[in-house]
């Protein structure tokens, strides 16, 4: 079985998981309790293992003491984008999005960090059909996402999962993920969503050419995957992260559009990994 392969069976299995986890509670917050504790498995699970620092974190706390060092990862534009994905709620928080949406079911719904702003009267206005429905429910007007264009240095073509990233000719290819936070609004005038992540090849590379170049310098630093899978345990995976601070306002029903038909066959919002906070598993921001 090759790694691709392996990671795509672990992403699905996570997936099955967390579908029949939910099915079964309710949408209540969890206790604070119970946050805790998860927070507590991760430091005992990761503790003298050599793990590398983690995200997601507060990218205002460029405070860290993780002493596991690589290397930055190229520019996206000299990497090909290989997966595009998004999880309701920002799984960082700082910038724009500092507002804290609770702590969810305890198992990555409801919880994360959403836009601080306001929206206008005529941006609120509810929507007449569900947007990318699923079994967490679908995505309402008002709700914050947090987008992730993950870029490898390996020769991949876009496509589902984290495999789409991974190549059995390099086993240690490079990872970027280039994070952008939106407010969802009812307003046509607004950024489309198909637009801005339409893939196409420059220069030999495929990129998301349409990305938006005026929300803020980017927060760059080392960390890790996220989804809440990662609540108890560390991910393995290297990644150089390039947060932009500022929220940009995205017409919901091109996000509706997109989760109809993309090239990575996402279908509805992904769940938030906790916030990591322990010095420990994060790194050091030098910019």
């Amino acid at each position: 079985m090759t790694m691709k392969t392996k990671i795509s069976l672990i992403s699905a299995a996570l997936t099955i998981l967390s579908f029949n986890t939910l099915a079964k509670a309710n949408h209540e917050n969890v206790s604070d309790d119970v946050v805790k504790t998860q927070r507590a498995a991760l430091a005992k699970n990761t503790i003298n293992k050599g793990f590398g620092p983690q995200s997601p974190r507060n990218i205002d706390n460029h405070k860290g003491e993780n002493t596991v060092i690589f290397s930055d990862a190229p520019a996206s534009s000299q990497m090909n984008l290989c997966n595009i994905h998004f999880h309701k709620n920002a799984e960082h928080a700082g910038g724009e999005f500092n507002k804290y949406a609770g702590n969810g079911d305890g198992h990555g719904y409801q919880s994360g960090y959403v836009y601080s702003g306001s929206l206008t009267k005529n941006e609120s206005k509810p929507t007449k059909i569900k947007i990318c429905p699923s079994e967490h429910g679908a995505l309402s007007v008002g709700d914050t996402i947090e987008v992730h264009n993950v870029h490898s240095s390996a020769m991949v073509k876009p496509g589902p999962t984290l495999g789409s990233c991974l190549s059995d000719s390099i086993k240690n290819s490079q990872l970027r993920v280039e994070a952008q936070v939106y407010v969802l609004v009812n307003d046509a005038n607004a950024l489309d969503f198909n637009e801005i992540s339409n893939v196409s090849s420059v220069n030999g590379y495929y990129q998301a050419a349409n990305a938006l170049t005026n929300t803020g310098e980017a927060v760059i630093y080392t960390g890790s995957t996220t989804g809440p899978g990662y609540n108890e345990a560390g991910s393995p995976f290297q990644v150089t992260w390039s947060v932009k601070p500022k929220v940009a306002k995205v017409y919901i029903n091109s996000v509706g559009k997109w989760c109809e038909s993309n090239t990575f066959n996402e279908d509805h919002a992904h769940g938030v990994r906790n916030l990591v906070i322990n010095p420990a598993l994060l790194s050091k921001i030098n910019n």
